[in-house]
């Protein structure tokens, strides 16, 4: 996890406990109230969550992970497919994906993601990972954030109204902040990615492919 990180992080957190986070690089929006957790993990309606595999395997993990986020990303091109084809698809794993906001390009890409079908949601963040370069503004030289968003947005079939509109649905805007929040109250998540494993943080940051399968294998030999 690199500094920028560290203090993105670090920055959003107290915003969210203000109720509110800036919309920098990308346009003015009104402030966000704060949103009390309810109901244990996030109080979200049913079928919110994200997820992959089956709810019954044997062990549940959680990635919180921000699209700004290189390593975020990373960890998405390399070590994810493994996860998926030998932990996932195979019963072992269930898998819940969520967003954890480092700055306010976040808040934009989930909106729009929550937009797609419930099936494209994956495909979409893999691609705005993998093209970091055309829209992140942390690391990149994008003149227009929002513009690059929208472009983005656009590779999926959608057009530039629907996307502004996704982009600043304050529902959308409120639950991620809420998923936010009470990642940092649960877990004492302050960075991405952060894994936790069956209840138990187990990483921030950085997270090689032999640490992680060691992991999910000795709770399995249990």
């Amino acid at each position: 996890m690199s500094r920028n990180q560290i203090l993105l992080g670090i920055l959003v957190l107290a915003l969210l406990a203000l109720g509110a986070i800036a919309w920098y690089a990308i346009g003015d929006k009104p402030d966000t109230p704060a949103v009390a957790v309810v109901n244990g993990a996030a109080g979200l309606p049913a079928g919110y969550e994200r997820t992959l595999g089956s709810p019954t395997a044997p062990i549940k993990m959680i990635e919180y992970a921000a699209p700004m986020c290189p390593i975020c990303a990373a960890f998405d091109m390399r070590e994810f497919p493994r996860l998926k084809s030998q932990y996932i698809d195979t019963g072992k794993v269930f898998y819940i994906f969520r967003v954890f906001p480092i700055g306010a390009p976040d808040l934009a890409v989930e909106g729009i993601a929550r937009c797609l079908p419930s099936d494209q949601y994956f495909t979409f963040i893999d691609t705005m990972y993998r093209n970091q370069d055309k829209w992140d503004p942390d690391g990149h030289d994008i003149a227009d954030v929002r513009a690059a968003i929208v472009a983005m947005a656009g590779r999926t079939g959608m057009s530039s109204d629907e996307a502004a509109r996704c982009m600043d649905d304050k529902t959308t805007e409120q639950r991620t902040l809420q998923v936010a929040q009470d990642a940092t109250s649960r877990f004492g998540v302050n960075g991405t990615p952060t894994f936790i494993i069956d209840g138990e943080p187990v990483y921030s940051g950085e997270y090689p492919w032999d640490l992680l399968k060691d992991q999910l294998d000795r709770r399995l030999a249990k």
